[in-house]
């Protein structure tokens, strides 16, 4: 089965520590054991630093995007070095260079794609593209709630719902390069036009990832599936 994973910037390099590249690696490694994996990494704050200062000294958002992307392209590069041989050796550009690389049987590794468009969206297209069995997005919180729970203590967490409440919940999200949310509009809007399985989690600890994919994979009835996050139910499911 093939699995698209979008692990945030924030999880992946929040501190751009080589253990939290090694951690990731090795789940990934047994992952790959029984499964196809495409991993898209963001760029997390060091990418917002970099389009913060590109922004004061006069880039147009356009040119903002494009920095974000060589940082999600860095990261992407530092988790094939810690993967080694057990991944593809080249960071895909776009949606068919990602197609061929999967024909090598290891892991894939990317960053962004092209301006507008956040990991958790080139993910979300992925997942359609390649007709993946699940989208995942490891984030640095636990799923989708009616607010920012770090700034609302009302904040109430989603378990499931559908891909239109998805939308209406992240629709007022600001589109710029470098914005923060579980999920985009543009990624949930996709998630909703083509209308696939898609989790979103607590990325921090690589191995609840591992055990809610290996859990995907080995049941048949998603009532029996345990797992940390919300899921975004699927009508063809």
């Amino acid at each position: 089965m093939l699995f698209i994973l979008s692990i945030g910037g924030s999880i992946l390099a929040k501190e751009l520590k080589p253990e939290s590249f090694m951690a990731y690696a090795a789940a990934l490694k047994e992952l790959s054991s029984e499964h196809d994996i495409v991993v898209i990494t963001g760029g997390g704050a060091a990418a917002r630093d970099y389009i913060n200062v590109a922004r004061c000294t006069g880039s147009n958002e356009v040119e903002c995007d494009y920095i974000g992307i060589d940082i999600t392209r860095l990261n992407a590069k530092l988790l094939i070095s810690a993967l080694g041989d057990a991944a593809y050796n080249g960071v895909p550009h776009d949606y068919r260079e990602a197609e061929k690389a999967l024909n090598s049987g290891k892991i894939v590794v990317m960053g962004g794609v092209i301006p507008g468009q956040t990991t958790d969206a080139v993910g979300a297209i992925l997942t359609e593209y390649l007709n993946a069995k699940m989208f995942v997005i490891a984030t640095a919180v636990d799923g989708v709630y009616s607010a920012d729970p770090r700034e609302d203590p009302n904040a109430v967490k989603y378990d499931t719902m559908t891909p239109a409440e998805l939308v209406k919940t992240v629709i007022t999200t600001e589109m710029k390069a470098g914005s923060k949310s579980p999920v985009d509009p543009l990624a949930a809007k996709i998630i909703e036009r083509c209308d696939f399985e898609t989790i979103v989690m607590d990325g921090s600890n690589p191995q609840n990832v591992l055990n809610v994919v290996m859990q995907e994979a080995n049941n048949t009835e998603r009532e029996n599936v345990v797992y940390l996050g919300t899921r975004i139910i699927s009508k063809k499911i």
